[in-house]
């Protein structure tokens, strides 16, 4: 399966790649001067390190496959239409609530700032629709709930917007 991809995202991800590639010989070296401490078994320094270590080159490579086997994207979208990067302001019927989200690409998703994957069902179903237009987001097969969009804010890729560390 290929990632859908802005070309933000793609830059971002290689600045990361080349920033952890410079650090790898960094945390080698203090995997190698802590082994010195003594008996690895009873070496708290020397397992950080190596847990460092490990997550610099297992990022480094999820950095690598995720560049290779990206789809570039566009963010373009009609003018009435939600499109990606587009604010939008929804009204939850059931719960007499609305509030205002933004849909970026997978990589940038952080339900903690509104910032929703367009992978996501809530994603998924907002996008390419127009203010007034009520839409189910199917959860699974058992869970779905109304949303209205009430407004759209046209937006541009936001190279200000991070991508996950995860």
């Amino acid at each position: 399966m290929h990632d859908e991809l802005t070309q933000i995202d793609i830059a971002q991800m290689k600045k990361e790649l080349e920033e952890r590639r410079n650090k790898a010989s960094e945390l080698r070296e203090e995997v190698q001067r802590t082994r010195e401490y003594g008996d690895l078994s009873e070496n708290a320094e020397y397992k950080c390190a190596k847990q460092a270590f490990n997550a610099n080159r297992s990022r480094i490579r999820y950095l690598e496959n995720m560049i290779k086997t990206a789809v570039v994207i566009s963010t373009e979208s009609a003018d009435d239409e939600v499109g990606l990067f587009d604010k939008v302001t929804v009204y939850y019927p059931e719960d007499d609530e609305t509030e205002e989200i933004r849909i970026v690409t997978t990589l940038r998703n952080d339900v903690f700032t509104n910032n929703i994957s367009k992978e996501s069902p809530f994603g998924k179903a907002l996008l390419g629709r127009k203010e007034g237009d009520i839409v189910t987001v199917v959860v699974s097969e058992k869970k779905s709930y109304p949303v209205k969009i009430m407004k759209i804010e046209k937006g541009e890729d936001d190279p200000t917007l991070k991508i996950s560390s995860f």
